[in-house]
């Protein structure tokens, strides 16, 4: 039976060490500031923030190139080996086109899944699909997997400026101006691709407030396991470690998101990552 072997994007947070460890293999995207090209998958904790900071322009990202996909997934399949490729929401980027244009040029047994999220939401479905690969299960037993996961995901995002967004084009700048002017806050969740906002509110009290009822809703919940992701200061990510640590029998992994991410949402930013039972 041939084996199926778990490619996945830079955008897709997790821990280096998991990476060797069930053997997944990552295709960088890439982010250009002041016109030097860095490897989202080189720069190390807070070097993009402090690039992005010193930065009068918004830093440009780009998918990885479709030949590197080409070339990726021939390599991996040499030994006769089935791929399945998880990669970042359509909405966020171009990486899953490239990917399926890279599968149907590389003459590999390709899948090419849109995990419908990003971040530490994405890891979810891959590590589970990694482990599964590892443990002999088929193409098939994976991919009803990784739906299942992708349908008892949540993602929220709350973000301190507004600012990055309207830059990029992910919001409209009328909403942008008036956040900067009010010291706005917004948590959005991602459903269906798009950041839908679902709190708004002035001052740091909003996103504290929320996690106190969020945290409350997970009581009536069986969690199988949290993310926490930030860009910029990680104090607020622990307050949510802390707060959140009773709902879930499993470690909370607390990681810094991405350059790809942080362009999109600005310093001061977090993320929770929850998968249900």
């Amino acid at each position: 039976m041939s084996r199926v072997k778990i490619v996945t994007d830079s955008s897709t947070t997790m821990e280096e060490s998991l990476l060797a460890e069930l053997d997944i293999t990552r295709v960088p995207l890439s982010v250009m500031v002041d016109g030097v090209v860095y490897s989202d998958a080189d720069l190390s904790e807070g070097q993009f923030l402090q690039l992005m900071r010193q930065s009068k322009h918004l830093p440009k990202t780009s998918q990885p190139p479709v030949g590197l996909f080409a070339e990726t997934f021939s390599d991996l399949a040499k030994d006769g080996s089935q791929i399945i490729a998880i990669h970042l929401s359509h909405a966020l980027s171009g990486t899953v086109e490239a990917a399926r244009q890279g599968a149907s040029l590389s003459g590999a047994d390709v899948t090419v899944i849109d995990s419908g999220f990003t971040d530490q939401a994405a890891k979810f479905q891959v590590v589970a699909a990694a482990k599964m690969a590892q443990a002999g299960a088929s193409k098939e037993e994976i991919l009803a997997k990784l739906e299942e996961i992708k349908e008892k995901t949540q993602l929220f995002i709350g973000v301190s400026t507004l600012e990055n967004l309207v830059k990029g084009g992910r919001i409209g700048r009328v909403t942008g101006l008036l956040s900067s002017l009010l010291n706005i806050r917004v948590i959005m969740e991602m459903t269906d691709h798009q950041l839908n906002p679902v709190v708004k509110g002035r001052g740091a009290k909003t996103f504290k407030k929320w996690l106190d009822e969020f945290s409350q809703s997970l009581s009536q919940k069986s969690v199988a396991e949290i993310g926490v992701s930030y860009s910029g200061s990680p104090q607020f990510a622990q307050e949510i470690k802390e707060k959140l640590a009773d709902k879930v029998s499993s470690p909370i992994s607390v990681l810094e998101t991405g350059s790809i991410i942080q362009t999109h949402t600005g310093e001061d930013a977090w993320a929770i990552l929850v998968r249900y039972e």
